[in-house]
Order: structure tokens, then C-alpha cells, then sequence
């Protein structure tokens, strides 16, 4: 495992375009994340590899955007647990000293949840984990954010079968689409 040294700072973007550079790691409050957008600029052009797009997220009542496709899905996964409360994308930039070399990392999503800590998620392919560059960023990365007491995950495919029942039930999500008082009126089990 890697070894972290000196301070970790984190930099967020705020919704007026203002970067907030280098707040402590171990002392900023959650409370920061309200105001802030996601880290990148999303730009989309033609022949580019990767989807990114905007998610309609019943959680957040806000689009989320993504980077790929997998990413999608893991939005669609965070929409579906009663226990996530708001979900950043690309929520902040970690910079540190690791090995001798300052680092930098712009996780993919920031979790926030209702029973637990919150929690740090990079999405990658599966078939990426294998490298060791991306073994060595998310090492690190994943150490960092464990330091803080939060939590970390590294997100990959999911089963094929759990994948298409989660496009399918997305668009029951949208509550404004169905009447409340005639699904409020029935119990689950009747009629």
C-alpha cells in the first residue's frame, strides 16, 4: 500500500464559477458540497469514447452528470437506495504527497447517506483494476478517504439481469408523472 505524506488538500468549484483551493482534508464539513458543481467541464464532441450525459436524479430532484456509461449505471444504482440522501458528481479534487510526488484525484461520485458515513465512489471497468497505475491512484486515494473516517468504493459492472431491471424501474421514479392519491389510496397487497 502506498504511503500518504504531508497534508491532503481538497479544492472544490462553486456554482459561481470561484474555486475554493486547498481546504484541510481532515477539518472541512460536509456542508461545503451544497453550493458546489462538479470538478471537470463535461464537454461532448463527435467520435469521442466515452457517453457522458445528465441523469434525472429522483434523489437529488436535479440532473447529476456523468462520464460514461458506467457511470449512468451506478447513478441508477445510488437512486434506487432508500439510505442516499444526494449524490455529487466529481465532488472535489484531493491533492497530496505521495511517494515523494505530489498526486491529484477527482473521484467520479460523492454519496451522501442517511444511516451511514458518507461515501467515495470511483467507477471503473473491470477490466481496468488490473493496471497498476489505476491500482496505485485508487490505493492511495482509497487510504485518504478512509483517514476521514468515510467511506470508499471502487464500482465495476454489475450482473447483467440486476442492470436491466434497474433501466426498467427507472422511470417509475418520477412520482410527479402518477397520481399520489390514487396510489396512496391502496395498500400493498389489495386488490
Amino acid at each position: 500500500m502506498s504511503r500518504v505524506i504531508g497534508e491532503v488538500s481538497m479544492s472544490l468549484r462553486r456554482t459561481d464559477g470561484k474555486i475554493d483551493e486547498d481546504l484541510v482534508w481532515s477539518t472541512t464539513g460536509v456542508d461545503v458540497f451544497e453550493p458546489s458543481i462538479p470538478w471537470r467541464t463535461f464537454r461532448w464532441r463527435r467520435g469521442q469514447k466515452h457517453y457522458s450525459g445528465l441523469y434525472w436524479s429522483s434523489t437529488m430532484r436535479d440532473h447529476v452528470v456523468y462520464e460514461s456509461r458506467l457511470e449512468l449505471t451506478r447513478l441508477l444504482d445510488a437512486d434506487f437506495d432508500q439510505d442516499v440522501t444526494a449524490v455529487f458528481a466529481q465532488p472535489f479534487l484531493l491533492s497530496t504527497t505521495v511517494d515523494g510526488r505530489r498526486r491529484r484525484h477527482v473521484p467520479d461520485f460523492l454519496v451522501m447517506r442517511e444511516k451511514d458515513v458518507l461515501l467515495v465512489v470511483d467507477v471503473k471497468p473491470r477490466h481496468r483494476l488490473t493496471r497498476p497505475k489505476v491500482n496505485f491512484a485508487l490505493g492511495w486515494a482509497r487510504e485518504v478517504v478512509l483517514s476521514r473516517g468515510w467511506d470508499f468504493q471502487v464500482w465495476s459492472e454489475p450482473p447483467e439481469a440486476e442492470l436491466a431491471n434497474l433501466r426498467f424501474l427507472a422511470g417509475y421514479r418520477r412520482d410527479w408523472l402518477f397520481d399520489k392519491d390514487l396510489l396512496g389510496g391502496r395498500s400493498a397487497g389489495s386488490g
